[in-house]
């Protein structure tokens, strides 16, 4: 009986042994896939090597640089290009300049075109005003000038000045209707009319309508530009927006996981948030 007893205790030591050594190979090759990814993903992006343990602050990169690219890139389906226009975006709404700059080389290197970059920029305007977005475009032009790209770069504008509030108006009313014009009717003097021109012929008009992004990209851009300001009210009007664009609710969760580690957990989980709300009531 003992002898039985032994061997039954051998067998279950020797069982949970291996479960204990099976967990820890696994775990050693969740640590090795992530930073494998993540070291794949930052030579794309930066044509350098990550993780090297140099420098003042070594612990902190390594710590960024897993998450961002050995975890966050992984989500969802963007591809890399995508995924760098946000981030772009994202910095240019936050105004981290240096940070804007390492991006913009990034995005470059994964195939952004530099038209595709300086519309990205151009249309942060009317979500965080000019001199914000003329600082952004400081940094764009000297990452330009930097790598041999001639500029100005050719024109996108594609309407006449008589055109901009009717060609403005073509893409506005089927993606948010009357929305804006409602909501800043019965202000004084009727001045709720003028802003709601306003949005119009400037963001539709002026930058939706340019070459080099289609709308459903643009809108895709604008969902970063709000997770990062922290916009929840326009967001939620965005994201019904996006949908109608074309983009899919999976692509919408992806860009806003992607802002992720640029804005902080408070923005992105209240942007989630009103995702849910939204997709519930479609």
């Amino acid at each position: 009986m003992f002898k039985k007893f032994l061997a039954i205790s051998m067998a279950l030591t020797l069982l949970h042994s291996n479960i204990a050594v099976a967990r820890n190979l696994t775990q050693g090759e969740e640590k090795m896939t992530r930073a494998k990814i993540c070291k794949d993903n930052y030579r794309k992006l930066f044509n350098g090597e990550a993780l090297t343990q140099t420098g003042d602050d070594p612990e902190m990169m390594a710590i960024l640089q897993k998450y961002i690219f050995g975890e966050i890139f992984t989500i969802g389906e963007l591809d890399m290009k995508t995924r760098e226009m946000i981030t772009v975006t994202s910095l240019a709404v936050q105004q981290t300049l240096p940070q804007l700059k390492a991006h913009i080389n990034a995005a470059l290197n994964v195939g952004v075109t530099p038209f595709e970059l300086r519309e990205a920029i151009y249309q942060c305007a009317p979500f965080i005003g000019f001199p914000k977005t003329l600082n952004a475009l400081s940094i764009l032009n000297e990452v330009f000038k930097e790598r041999g790209i001639e500029t100005p770069l050719k024109i996108a504008a594609t309407v006449k000045e008589e055109e901009r509030y009717e060609k403005g108006l073509a893409i506005q009313n089927p993606l948010y209707g009357d929305e804006i014009k409602l909501a800043m009717s019965d202000l004084p003097q009727d001045m709720g009319a003028d802003v709601a021109r306003f949005l119009t012929e400037v963001c539709f008009g002026d930058f939706y309508t340019r070459e080099g992004l289609d709308v459903q990209t643009r809108e895709l851009l604008f969902i970063a530009a709000l997770v990062t300001t922290g916009n929840t009210t326009t967001l939620k009007s965005h994201i019904k927006g996006n949908l109608k664009a074309g983009n899919s609710k999976e692509t919408i969760t992806a860009a806003i996981i992607q802002c992720l580690p640029y804005v902080g957990f408070p923005n992105t989980l209240a942007s989630l948030k009103v995702l849910k709300e939204v997709l519930a009531k479609q």
